[in-house]
């Protein structure tokens, strides 16, 4: 059974979510604000963590960002009523895996959850994949080239790993706003560039051979 961490401070909509949650078998805990929220977080161990924005006493970014400092990967859905292009991007890079502005229907928040949970891991007996000067533990989520370790923040990896799990084939944005955000629409963002771009500089950037490539006009691929 997936335990999932609910942090919102309106009684209403975290009432809402909870219902819904529980008759579908989830188990939920919950906390009406980010002090809590941020305590149960970081201390007890969850499969998602859906969390509003704006809070009392820590709000939703600083929480994000306090958990990914600590080293915490749980998928995290972020719920907010600041709908425009860079306030869904701040939130993205913040570390938040997804972004739902309120109101939303409890089918769209359903189907983001189950997108969460359904993480994109390449699961085998060996879980070190190499490719080239690049090594990466699926089992502790450590990345390195030519032996640097590579702090690589929880989205990152995951892109990281789908275009592994897919190595030498073109990737277009739209495959990979679905498979690692859960759209299935175009949102009208440039979060997919904005995350590529991250995670060239740390994969890329520092060593003369590049990883990652553009196909101009389709997407992205990962080859030696």
């Amino acid at each position: 059974m997936s335990r999932i961490l609910l942090i919102e401070d309106d009684r209403e909509v975290s009432g809402f979510i909870r219902k819904g949650l529980e008759e579908q078998g989830y188990q939920l805990e919950s906390a009406d604000n980010g002090e809590d929220g941020l305590f149960l977080a970081s201390t007890e161990s969850f499969s998602a963590i859906i969390l509003d924005r704006m809070l009392p006493k820590v709000d939703g970014i600083k929480i994000l960002k306090a958990l990914r400092s600590l080293g915490n990967k749980t998928p995290v859905l972020l719920l907010s009523a600041m709908a425009t292009v860079d306030d869904r991007v701040d939130g993205l890079q913040a570390g938040a895996d997804d972004y739902l502005t309120k109101p939303f229907s409890f089918r769209e928040l359903q189907a983001r959850v189950s997108v969460l949970l359904r993480r994109p891991l390449v699961l085998a007996e060996d879980h070190m994949i190499q490719m080239d000067d690049l090594n990466v533990d699926t089992l502790s989520h450590k990345v390195s080239r030519q032996g640097d370790p590579l702090e690589l923040k929880p989205t990152e990896y995951r892109i990281l790993l789908f275009l592994l799990q897919h190595r030498g084939e073109v990737i277009s944005r739209t495959l990979l706003l679905e498979q690692i955000w859960g759209y299935h629409f175009d949102p009208q963002t440039n979060v997919v560039d904005v995350h590529i771009s991250k995670l060239r500089n740390k994969l890329d950037k520092p060593y003369d051979k590049q990883l990652i490539h553009t196909v101009r006009g389709s997407g992205y691929k990962i080859e030696a």
